[in-house]
């Protein structure tokens, strides 16, 4: 596997929203929902914003209701990582599973929903 440097603090990533219940529907803020690490997974999916735009981001899937945008600044800040694992790809990595630490997940994955933006949805 190719290795790549570290992602800079100031580095923006992609969370794709692939679940219409990931977004809020009277706020319009994403929901902790969309940033719980699935089992057998070794980190959050995201993209990196030197890489696609989000719509670029978005076409990369059939279904997607909004793209939302995170710092790794951020991410870091609460006690995670961003791992570059390709050229426009990366994982938000240090999650817990719910099924190992529900009360851990939740925490993280509130603080990562409250930092995200959405800055893409579909016309």
């Amino acid at each position: 596997m190719r290795q790549f440097d570290p992602l800079p603090d100031n580095a923006i990533v992609y969370r794709t929203l692939l679940r219409k219940q990931w977004i809020d529907e009277d706020t319009g803020r994403v929901k902790a929902d969309a940033y719980f690490l699935r089992v057998n997974e070794h980190g959050l999916s995201v993209n990196l914003a030197s890489a696609c735009s989000p719509q670029q981001c978005a076409e990369l899937f059939r279904k997607c209701y909004g793209v939302a945008s995170l710092k790794v600044k951020g991410v870091r800040e609460v006690g995670l990582d961003v791992e570059q694992d390709s050229v426009n790809h990366a994982n938000v990595v240090g999650l817990p599973c719910r099924e190992d630490d529900l009360a851990e997940a939740e925490r993280l994955a509130g603080l990562l929903a409250r930092q995200s933006q959405i800055v893409w949805k579909p016309g």
